[in-house]
């Protein structure tokens, strides 16, 4: 690869890493022809981008982005696999379904809304994070909860008054 080619992936991947916001890097080693197309095709199916690229061209993209990567560039070692997605539990759910057939693949660590996290232990951590639109609407709930108290007492209140009411007149 000459350095006119490398200076064009390291552009190209510090574009793809300033308009994500979620990116997750796996380690694929080990994972034979079927088992990676299994992948690829359930990424596709997930809306989930994945690239294996290689550690340096990586790492200099990350240094040449706006974004602070904070510690993830020192998992740049062995096979890397890049996932881009659009929600930030989507690549860590489908990582955990496909370990379910293979111990493959390995989290390395993940970028998600400006919070770096290392290591595949926080895999079951970030599986059960919520989209920001699940966020938006739990929120949403709970400032509708109290209204819609206010608003049943009054019309069991009402409806209580009446009855009295209608009570007292047929007396």
């Amino acid at each position: 690869m000459t350095r006119e080619d490398k200076s064009l992936v390291i552009e190209n991947l510090t574009a793809q890493l300033a308009e994500n916001n979620i990116i997750y890097l796996a380690d694929l080693t080990g994972l034979d022809a079927v088992a990676t197309t299994e992948l690829r095709k359930a990424c596709f199916k997930a809306n989930i981008k994945l690239a294996v690229v290689k550690n340096t061209l990586l790492a200099k993209a990350m240094e040449a982005s706006d974004k602070n990567f904070g510690e993830l560039p020192s998992v740049l070692k062995g096979n890397t696999s890049l996932m881009y997605a659009e929600v930030g539990n989507v690549p860590a759910k489908l990582i955990k379904a496909f370990r379910k057939k293979s111990e493959k693949p390995i989290l390395k660590g993940a970028y998600i809304e400006e919070a770096v996290f290392i290591g595949d232990n926080q895999l079951d951590m970030l599986s059960s994070l919520k989209s920001k639109e699940e966020l938006i609407g739990e929120i949403i709930g709970l400032l509708q909860s109290p209204a819609k108290n206010v608003v049943s007492a009054l019309k069991s209140g009402g409806g209580k008054l009446a009855g009295i009411i209608k009570t007292l007149s047929e007396k």
